[in-house]
């Protein structure tokens, strides 16, 4: 069977996502998802990839966030896979779609590598780079609030050493989450586009957390 148009399986998607998501929290809502699509198609200007794929793994990557369906991993795929299977997408497409939403994540990364395509890689890049910078900083403690998390505990050091079960279950302070996370993605970005945005987006992080120190011990 072959697909419906494209322009109608984007416009019929991103309308999916933006309802679905309207009261998602807001480091994953429909914002973070309209970010990640802009930053996607800005990477997959200089990849040779099938960009209706890198778009609709970008729109549908966190339609169903394992970290809010008790660690559910599979619900992200299937939602994703039945929406596009009622817009008659074509069951290839879907497949590849749903194994780029399955292995795309930061704690996918903690196993062997079980699926990678060229389009992942530009969809992964797109994710990770709203994960640091500004919005990256906002996102992590958003994301912490909602989970009613300490910022900082000088007593409680990163764990750098962590498993996949440690990642998922972590009810460690914010600026802990810097070092285990966000400040190792610059290093783990596929893409030459990727890596060249990062590389300012990485040192905000720094200056951000110098900043955060000087604060935190009362340093004019």
């Amino acid at each position: 069977m072959e697909n419906p148009d494209t322009s109608f399986i984007i416009q019929k998607t991103a309308t999916f996502v933006k309802q679905t998501l309207q009261n998602a929290e807001s480091g994953h809502d429909w914002w973070h998802i309209l970010r990640v699509w802009n930053n996607a198609k800005l990477i997959a200007q200089t990849e040779k990839v099938d960009l209706l794929i890198v778009e609709l793994a970008a729109l549908l990557h966190d339609i169903a966030d394992s970290k809010f369906y008790n660690g559910n991993e599979e619900i992200g795929p299937k939602t994703a896979g039945d929406f596009l299977k009622s817009i008659g997408v074509d069951a290839d497409l879907i497949e590849h779609v749903q194994q780029i939403i399955r292995h795309m994540s930061f704690k996918s990364s903690f196993d062997s590598v079980g699926f990678s395509s060229e389009e992942m890689k530009v969809v992964q890049d797109a994710d990770r780079l709203d994960a640091i910078g500004a919005i990256g900083i906002a996102r992590a403690f958003t994301y912490g609030g909602f989970k009613n998390r300490e910022i900082y505990n000088p007593k409680i050091k990163p764990d750098f050493n962590l498993t996949k079960e440690a990642y998922k279950n972590s009810t460690a302070p914010t600026i802990n989450h810097f070092y285990e996370k966000l400040l190792l993605l610059k290093d783990r970005m596929n893409t030459k586009t990727a890596q060249h945005i990062a590389e300012q987006r990485h040192q905000f992080m720094e200056t951000y957390l110098q900043q955060f120190y000087a604060e935190w011990n009362g340093i004019k």
